[in-house]
């Protein structure tokens, strides 16, 4: 092969056994073969990146080769000869004249994907080696008081980032073709399932009838002033989904989900025990107020063991910590994902997350949260329900409906959802119009008011890209905290 001995692009180690793995020859062979037949590019260009290359020049003549081919232009030593003429790493190996060595000690065409895949390789085993090497000095040196969780969740990311890096893994231009023929395995699935959902369901038919489910990779903003029940919605599909969850294996030793879902649920808010409260509350009837109590009778304690029972090896996932970096939660979702799969996360709410690097500017660390957040989900392809405040203009209102003006801190929290939801209760408003004097016939039109609307709740479609706008009707149980379908009699 060429003479390469003389110059080592890397830091070297005096002892080879803690080298870092490269293979110049397999670079140097890569590289002459694209240089000779520009084809070799598109079997490539899916995984391999200039970073790839272990001698930061040949890195350098791969991104000059990729820019002209992309551009539809020749590369060859005659092409790249004036842009490297004054490269000092060119020079170090003897000048321009070492494309045209390149070039003639080139490897077949054929086996040049083969080389390309080493180099690819030897990359990834590089970045291992570093994240390791990370790893230990953190470990070792921990900054700010970090715990031991914290400097593995401060890592993680980092290995969970190459695991993606994978041939298979990294997503390019897909073809026309291709797409349409997903697309009709979507529609053809959601056929065959009888549910006629392109997503995952709420547990709600009449919302799932307005949004044809929750589908993968979409942000979903659920939005709502404090007490419209927000909280409850998010658990009570969360807990749905998980409840239903049942999975086969397919021919190929793959897990393949026949119904509901595994859920992740973040909640920065309330506990773990609270959450947990309210599941079982809708699971047995027996409040949360009255298990807080401890004042229940040998049937009801049945009953809420027996809840506790049916629900207890559900795939959901309760992560309670307050104030958590947005970093932190994508790490924590993609391990969940990597450990046990995922359909579904919940966000509660984005006003409590965290993201560095924007003291004081409040809007644009909410901007960069809801921004991740749409990220994370098109990265594990699974939807993301993240609960929102709303501002207290709305209180100043007639009409207490929110709509999309009342996002709370930031319109990017519109601009970036793919739906946006609003939870409203009308009785909320209604019982602090209670008139004082009891018998009085304003106190009987309020009663009669009050018991029209007590169990009534509203979840208000104000944006949808892939269907219409309007309001849900659903039923609310403030016991129980649980959401359902209205009755539908009377033939509606």
């Amino acid at each position: 092969m060429l003479d390469h001995d003389d110059y080592n692009p890397a830091h070297p180690l005096d002892d080879d056994a803690y080298a870092p793995p490269s293979n110049i020859e397999a670079e140097q062979a890569f590289l002459g073969a694209l240089l000779f037949e520009n084809e070799v590019y598109w079997s490539v260009s899916a995984f391999l990146t200039a970073e790839d290359f272990y001698d930061p020049l040949h890195g350098r003549i791969y991104a000059e080769c990729a820019r002209l081919i992309g551009a539809g232009s020749l590369a060859d030593a005659v092409t790249l000869k004036d842009r490297f003429a004054s490269d000092e790493g060119i020079a170090q190996v003897g000048g321009v004249r070492y494309l045209a060595d390149l070039m003639y000690e080139r490897a077949e065409a054929r086996s040049a994907p083969e080389y390309a895949r080493q180099v690819h390789d030897l990359a990834k085993r590089r970045a291992l080696i570093a994240a390791g090497e990370g790893l230990i000095v953190s470990a070792r040196r921990p900054e700010d008081d970090q715990s031991a969780d914290d400097v593995l969740e401060a890592h993680e990311g980092a290995i969970f980032a190459l695991a993606e890096k994978t041939p298979a893994a990294r997503k390019g231009p897909v073809s026309f073709l291709d797409s349409v023929r997903a697309q009709l395995d979507r529609v053809d699935a959601s056929v065959k399932s009888g549910r006629g959902l392109a997503g995952l369901s709420t547990g709600l038919m009449d919302l799932d009838n307005r949004l044809g489910g929750l589908c993968p990779s979409d942000l979903i903003i659920l939005a709502g002033r404090p007490s419209m029940g927000k909280t409850a919605l998010a658990t009570n599909i969360a807990a749905s989904l998980a409840l239903k969850f049942y999975a086969e294996m397919d021919g190929e030793g793959q897990e393949v989900v026949k119904a509901g879902g595994r859920a992740l649920f973040f909640s920065l808010e309330m506990s773990h025990e609270q959450l947990t409260g309210r599941i079982l509350a809708d699971r047995s009837g027996i409040s949360t107020h009255d298990q807080r109590r401890g004042r229940l009778d040998r049937d009801q304690l049945q009953a809420l063991h027996e809840a506790g029972r049916e629900i207890e090896h559900a795939p959901l996932w309760i992560d309670d910590q307050g104030g958590l970096p947005i970093g932190q939660l994508c790490a924590r979702a993609r391990r969940t994902k990597r450990m046990h799969g995922l359909d579904l996360i919940v966000v509660d709410y984005i006003q409590l997350v965290t993201c560095a690097g924007y003291a004081g500017q409040r809007v644009q660390e909410v901007s960069a949260i809801t921004q991740a957040l749409k990220a994370l989900a098109k990265e594990l392809d699974v939807p993301v329900l993240a609960l929102s405040q709303l501002s207290r203009q709305v209180e100043n209102r007639d009409d207490k409906r929110p709509q999309l003006s009342d996002l709370r801190e930031s319109g990017s929290i519109e601009q970036d959802a793919d739906v946006v939801l609003f939870c409203y209760r009308e009785a909320y408003y209604l019982e602090r119009l209670e008139p004082k004097s009891v018998g009085s016939p304003e106190h009987i039109a309020w009663e009669d008011d009050m018991r029209r609307v007590a169990n009534e709740a509203e979840v208000i479609i104000g944006k949808q890209r892939h269907g219409p706008i309007g309001a849900v009707k659903l039923h609310f149980d403030a016991n129980t905290t649980k959401f359902s379908d209205q009755d539908r009699r009377d033939g509606q």
